[in-house]
């Protein structure tokens, strides 16, 4: 008898959390024995309604703009799913004769896998996680899809307003970028550079204590050397305590609300030092971006839905798919599959390694790690200054 696959989205949405669907989509498509290919409408809150659409009855060609397509195309949420959820699921899967689980999604999302398989227990239903995050914070896995593109677009938003600050030094800018623990996009801003002293002139991540004296010291240097000054920084900064910068303004579970970085600074920088300033908040502009989109990470988002499809249908189960680095001087990387266990909830921050001893940049290591994850290199732009 013929089986179905289930797939489902979960938390924030990304440039290539679509490609990811299409992979596995397509995969699905080469065993005979799969019937329908199941897309839970709206994360895991579908999944308790059965709100599924086979995505078998789909146009081929309208399946080809998922590739192109911002954010979910099929929903996603961040719904809290009680004990009972989980047992519902289990009778819900059984009862559409769906055999494959694929959920795409980021650290909460891969504990709501771990919890899914591990109800299921000896069942002959076989989950598997995707990866999903532009914050980059899955453990094990090298990067995660999502990531790259979400790094192209801040480093192209800083080359840009650094343009700008370059032709009109007058003022300070602080560009505050996504992340909460975890300063991977806020350290990709470095790629905008194309030379020495091109901004950003400096770079604050929530993985260092942020000390806003040793702040207003480095902006003071830059600002009497240069006269215009780009800052980007983190959403989560902490200072020495572990306390938010600025006091967030709505928590609830894992979700945290955090109040304006960028504004507080940028005050600080007018109030204390007497310079102009001026704050920018990207904020989810850069979590879907298409018109950023690296053909790197789009690609490499195919393969984890494909691969993730793959392994389901092989017999595995319990694991999400992840990235390796092939040893070389050509990037490369190869798939592997990592017990879900391992990645529930388990945060990765940027090693030490990655930044700079004073802590207000990253280090040539970061750069080079990163290059390659942002695909087709920078735009170039012309100046006479």
């Amino acid at each position: 008898m013929k089986s179905n696959v289930l797939i489902v989205h979960g938390g924030a949405p990304t440039a290539v959390i679509n490609s990811s669907l299409y992979g596995a989509v397509k995969e699905a498509g080469k065993y005979s024995d799969i019937d329908k290919v199941y897309a839970a409408i709206g994360g895991s809150k579908g999944i308790l309604d059965e709100n599924f659409l086979d995505l078998k009855s789909i146009d081929g060609e309208r399946l080809e703009l998922l590739l192109s397509t911002p954010a979910s195309a099929i929903g996603t949420s961040r719904y809290e799913l009680e004990t009972s959820d989980y047992e519902n699921m289990a009778k819900i899967f059984k009862r559409n004769n769906i055999k494959y689980v694929l959920f795409n999604g980021g650290n909460g999302s891969m504990d709501t896998c771990g919890k899914i398989y591990r109800v299921l227990g000896n069942s002959d239903i076989n989950v598997i996680g995707i990866p999903k995050t532009i914050d980059n914070d899955i453990s094990i896995t090298d990067h995660a899809p999502g990531f790259g593109s979400a790094a192209r677009y801040i480093a192209e938003t800083v080359n840009e307003v650094a343009q700008d600050v370059k032709s009109l030094p007058i003022h300070v800018c602080v560009i505050e970028a996504l992340g909460r623990n975890a300063g991977w996009i806020t350290a990709a801003s470095a790629l905008a550079r194309k030379k020495e002293g091109d901004a950003p002139h400096l770079i604050y991540l929530p993985e260092r204590p942020f000390d806003e004296e040793d702040f207003l010291e480095d902006v003071k240097r830059l600002y009497d050397k240069l006269g215009g000054v780009v800052v980007v920084v983190s959403e989560g900064l902490k200072n020495k305590d572990g306390k938010p910068v600025v006091e967030p303004i709505f928590e609830v579970g894992r979700s945290v609300y955090y109040g304006d970085v960028s504004s507080h600074l940028s005050n600080l920088v007018i109030k204390r030092l007497g310079i102009k300033a001026r704050s920018e908040k990207p904020g989810i502009c850069g979590r879907a971006s298409v018109a950023f989109q690296s053909r790197v990470d789009r690609d490499e988002a195919v393969l984890a839905g494909s691969t993730a499809m793959k392994a389901a249908y092989e017999g595995n189960t319990g694991v999400m798919v992840g990235f390796e680095r092939v040893p070389g001087e050509e990037y490369q990387i190869k798939t592997i599959l990592i017990p879900i266990s391992e990645v529930m909830l388990h945060e990765r921050v940027m090693p030490e390694n990655f930044i700079s001893e004073r802590g207000n940049d990253v280090t040539k290591e970061f750069i080079d790690w990163c290059r390659p994850l942002i695909g087709q290199d920078l735009r170039d732009f012309i100046s006479f200054l």
